[in-house]
């Protein structure tokens, strides 16, 4: 039988905090429950664009792993991903068309 792993004290816990949320804030993170279907958009650490695309292929078999802004022509692996609602996503995709 596998042996189970012990729990740990939170973080936030540990750093004196009377919430998770009030040591996310002090933190700077940002983890926001989004009820209903989350979506994920990455967005371009340049430019904000949501208009991204994958990299393909140096070699055929190897996935390089970078994305590149179809605005700026930037390309790399540190993009911002996003969740947002469904309303949020279908006015987004609303914007797009016109």
């Amino acid at each position: 039988m596998p042996k189970k792993s012990k729990l740990s004290t939170p973080e936030w816990l540990l750093g004196g905090y009377s919430s998770e949320e009030e040591y996310n804030k002090s933190k700077g993170i940002n983890k926001k429950k989004i009820s209903g279907k989350a979506f994920k958009i990455r967005k371009c650490p340049k430019c904000g664009s949501d208009d991204m695309g994958v990299v393909i292929g140096k070699e055929e078999g190897e996935g390089t792993g970078e994305w590149e802004c179809h605005k700026c022509k930037w390309v790399g692996k540190n993009v911002k991903e996003e969740e947002i609602s469904e309303e949020e996503f279908l006015s987004i995709a609303e914007k797009e068309e016109k």
